[in-house]
């Protein structure tokens, strides 16, 4: 059923809002993938196995884990300007202690750094998500959260920009002599502390320019004058409401299907890089295929924002799911690039499922909408606990990527059998949407 030109996605005078909002999507997504690389990153330059190099990940999504809910909480109580600016604030911080980090070359100071950063991170998404989904009527929600989705991809691509240029090219622990030995597995250990602390300071750099960029950004939105969502406060304690919220079916599979779901986008981009090394592929000649697939994404975003006009977002949500599972197949099994392209061509699938299942899930919420956004941001968790998870299988052989065979491929191929079980609990959802919970919904407004 098509959208009528009575409901816009986004209404003329709340235009500028939304664009303000939406700028802050772009924000998360350069965060997140200038951070996915610095796995593979880390495990050369501290020379980690996979599963301690995949605490990057841990650490990262954990933060979305520890802070979602107390971000509901401070946004319900005051606003989604004051939360977008804590969010800032500790995005800014996060992001600053690189610089100590880098000078007491632990890796425990990096991970508090990551997790501190993405505190901020929590703030944003808990406050952006649902102030998106407010700006306008209830038809057209999800639409209008795909569209501001749709910005994420472009600061992801930023920040693989960023990472292949400015991080990933100048590592020195990762070059190799004219036979393709890693020269850096070769020195003393008095070399390789030299180099380790020249290279902790590349990747130091650009998270400290991301740092003072975020605070400027702080500064912008503070001496804006930005039109708030009022809500008038209702009654009950926030243990009612979460009772309230989970009472729902449709809600409590849509937690379940968001955890699933990021951690197999976590993963799928995480372990491109080990994936392509296999092909003989370095991390720096890996980036633009990790870029390919953010481009596809962004298409995916824009193609399937569009098909909503016309097709159930619930049933839309089944079919990328399949063809997910299709193409995860392919990677698995298909040795070589054509396996590769398989792995990208999976975000084109992956593109419309985190706002369809958070706006889905959030459907008919009302007042309870912020704390049902904490516990979908929350199930970014997925992404902290799966790639450990692929981590320990890429750990089976030895730190390699390809020392054993599992199935017949090696175990990095074999690995992504996780985000194939993903995408099988997404695809469930999906179908229960559209069968099982628009039924209900037509059957409650009979009544």
């Amino acid at each position: 059923m098509s959208i009528e030109k009575s409901n816009p996605v986004v209404s003329r005078e709340l235009l500028i809002p939304f664009i303000l909002i939406t700028s802050l999507f772009a924000l998360w997504g350069f965060a997140n993938d200038i951070t996915n690389p610095m796995v593979s990153a880390f495990k050369k330059v501290l020379e980690l196995n996979n599963t301690q190099a995949s605490w990057v990940q841990l650490a990262f999504y954990g933060g979305y884990f520890t802070m979602a809910l107390p971000a509901a909480i401070f946004a319900k109580k005051y606003s989604y300007k004051t939360g977008i600016l804590i969010g800032l604030a500790l995005y800014a911080a996060g992001a600053l202690l690189f610089y100590p980090a880098a000078a007491f070359e632990q890796f425990g100071f990096f991970l508090a750094a990551l997790y501190i950063l993405t505190f901020g991170l929590a703030f944003l998404e808990t406050t952006a998500n649902p102030f998106i989904l407010s700006m306008g009527s209830e038809e057209t929600a999800t639409q209008r959260l795909n569209l501001a989705q749709a910005f994420n991809p472009i600061g992801a691509l930023a920040g693989l920009f960023v990472a292949q240029n400015f991080i990933l090219g100048s590592l020195q622990s990762d070059d190799v002599d004219a036979s393709g030995n890693v020269i850096y597995d070769t020195l003393s250990e008095t070399a390789k502390a030299g180099i380790r602390s020249a290279d902790l300071m590349v990747i130091r750099n650009p998270y400290v320019a991301l740092g003072l960029a975020v605070m400027v950004i702080f500064v912008l939105i503070a001496i804006v004058k930005m039109p708030e969502n009022h809500e008038e406060e209702k009654g009950g304690s926030i243990a009612g409401a979460i009772v309230r919220i989970f009472k729902g079916a449709k809600f409590r599979e849509g937690v379940i299907a968001q955890i699933f779901y990021v951690g197999a986008q976590i993963m799928c981009w995480t372990y491109i890089y080990q994936y392509a090394e296999t092909l003989g592929i370095d991390n720096r000649s890996a980036v633009p295929y990790a870029m390919a697939a953010l481009g596809i994404f962004l298409l995916g975003r824009w193609v399937c924002t569009y098909l909503m006009r016309f097709v159930n977002t619930g049933r839309l949500l089944f079919f990328m799911s399949m063809l997910a599972i299709i193409f995860t197949l392919g990677a698995i099994f298909i040795q070589g690039m054509t396996g590769l392209y398989s792995l990208v061509l999976i975000s084109f699938c992956m593109s419309l499922m985190f706002p369809t299942i958070y706006g889905i899930a959030l459907e008919g919420m009302g007042d309870d909408a912020k704390y049902g956004a904490a516990f979908l941001v929350m199930a970014i968790v997925g992404g902290a606990i799966m790639p450990t998870a692929q981590g320990m299988i890429l750990d089976i052989g030895g730190t390699g990527y390809s020392d054993t065979r599992i199935l017949g491929v090696p175990e990095v191929n074999f690995s992504f059998v996780l985000p194939m079980i993903c995408f099988v609990v997404v695809g469930i959802f999906g179908y229960r949407s559209y069968r099982i919970h628009t039924s209900e919904k037509i059957i409650d407004a009979a009544e």
